[in-house]
């Protein structure tokens, strides 16, 4: 059975996320992308989990869905073709920002949990307030204890629970944060690091980033999207290969590294992922004083800002240029519908793409909130079915029948990697571009991928 996942998303309860982000829309939304399993995000905020208890039944071992008579009234998508879709299942998941000292330095860590149960999310949030914990001001609370806090409080309330650093390399809030993190596992979460089986790559990194650190060879790598709105679910994914679905299978997927059953009867069959380029923190730079440095131009030029003589903020190509190596063999195909794999031996392979509504909005040349945008999303998921199979399985001529036949060629072009990207820096997301204008010009150098050239080099 393969599955589509989405495991890291945040409810309207947390800052800075949009009063659509509830049950119905987000089962709604994961029809339209294509998203066969979803994490319920923010499973430590109490109205938020008393929600989560009125709306979900468990259809199997740490398994969810929306209760009948809600999705009959709620969750129904006017839309012919994915009706059939499957079912949307859900599993209890939360993020927890970790922000305390440590070796000297203060330190600012997110980790994702996946609980088993209802009863194994009450626990957690009952230690957590036991310890002084605010559940309540945020569904991604904020909290004094260190990451290996957190990892040894979560396991003791029920060792089935999963513990997954989130977005590991971003400056400010992760593992291996230039700014606030750690250089490896074990520093961060000590004799507990052999509990810590997987890490989330993050929008700014990619598997193959990743392939470089050491300290990940015996983890597993997973790709979510983070999404704040419904329309940003699934921007990034990790697909399963598991016999059923239940809680124990997904659980031996992501414990699973390199063979083909994982302990629980599953592994991570590939992962869809953001290019990392467009990431809020690729490269290095400064975005008040429009200062922005590849790995080999910091390597040149030091990490002390030209304009303002403050230190710059490192980006994620450096942080993993830094505490990466050299070596290994990637292989990049192309399969029969145009879409590009990047693989090594013994890691699950992935491909990049980007959202249909921005291929569509560079197609009609407006801006991705437009409503002509919105119509053709609905036309072509009505008549062709969901973003990520239209993304890499839909056949060409049917897509340009109904888009037309430059929009086909967008999404040819996304297949293939042949795009332009101008790499996002300190906080402000990269620029994709499916064709080059008279602007991108300069960004041919720095972010072209695909057709006679490879990605930019890592090293």
């Amino acid at each position: 059975m393969e599955l589509v996942a989405d495991l890291h998303l945040h409810s309207k309860y947390s800052r800075a996320v949009s009063p659509q982000m509830v049950v119905p829309e987000m089962v709604k939304w994961a029809k339209l992308k294509g998203i066969d399993l979803l994490g319920t995000g923010d499973f430590t905020h109490p109205q938020w989990l008393s929600e989560l208890k009125a709306n979900l039944e468990e259809c199997g071992q740490g398994v969810f869905r929306v209760k009948s008579q809600i999705s009959n009234l709620k969750c129904q998508i006017n839309n012919s073709n994915l009706k059939s879709e499957k079912e949307t299942k859900f599993l209890l998941t939360t993020e927890i920002s970790s922000i305390y000292s440590q070796g000297g330095r203060t330190r600012k860590i997110h980790n994702l949990i996946i609980a088993p149960s209802f009863f194994a999310a009450d626990k957690i949030s009952t230690a957590l307030r036991a310890r002084g914990c605010n559940l309540t001001s945020d569904g991604r609370p904020i909290v004094g204890l260190s990451a290996k806090n957190i990892l040894e409080l979560v396991l003791g309330v029920d060792d089935a629970c999963l513990v997954i650093p989130c977005h590991v390399w971003t400056p400010w809030f992760s593992l291996y944060g230039a700014n606030s993190g750690f250089d490896s596992l074990e520093e961060c979460f000590g004799e507990l690091s052999k509990y810590i089986s997987a890490v989330e790559t993050g929008l700014s990194s990619d598997p193959e980033m990743n392939w470089q650190v050491a300290d990940l060879d015996n983890r597993s790598l997973v790709s979510f999207s983070d999404a704040h709105s419904p329309a940003k679910l699934g921007r990034e994914a990790t697909v399963f290969e598991v016999e059923r679905l239940d809680f124990d299978n997904i659980s031996g997927a992501i414990k699973e590294v390199e063979s083909p059953a994982g302990a629980g009867g599953g592994k991570v069959k590939y992962t869809v992922e953001f290019y990392p380029e467009e990431g809020k923190y690729h490269y290095t730079g400064h975005r008040n004083c429009g200062v922005v440095q590849s790995p080999e131009e910091t390597e040149k030029k030091g990490t002390t800002c030209a304009v303002c003589g403050k230190k710059l903020t490192v980006g994620v190509m450096e942080r993993v240029r830094k505490l990466g190596k050299m070596g290994g063999t990637r292989e990049k195909r192309t399969d029969e519908n145009g879409v590009r794999w990047i693989k090594k031996e013994g890691k699950p392979p992935f491909v990049k793409l980007v959202p249909l509504a921005e291929i569509i909005a560079e197609t009609l040349g407006v801006g991705e909130s437009a409503a002509s945008v919105a119509r053709e999303y609905q036309n072509l998921t009505e008549k062709l079915g969901n973003e990520i199979g239209i993304l890499m399985k839909s056949d060409l001529e049917e897509i340009a029948k109904i888009g037309g036949e430059k929009l086909a060629k967008g999404v040819l072009k996304v297949r293939s990697g042949d795009i332009f990207i101008k790499p996002g820096f300190d906080g402000e997301y990269g620029k994709v571009k499916v064709w080059r204008g008279d602007k991108e010009e300069e960004m041919e150098d720095k972010g072209r991928v695909g057709k006679g050239k490879e990605q930019m080099s890592l090293f």
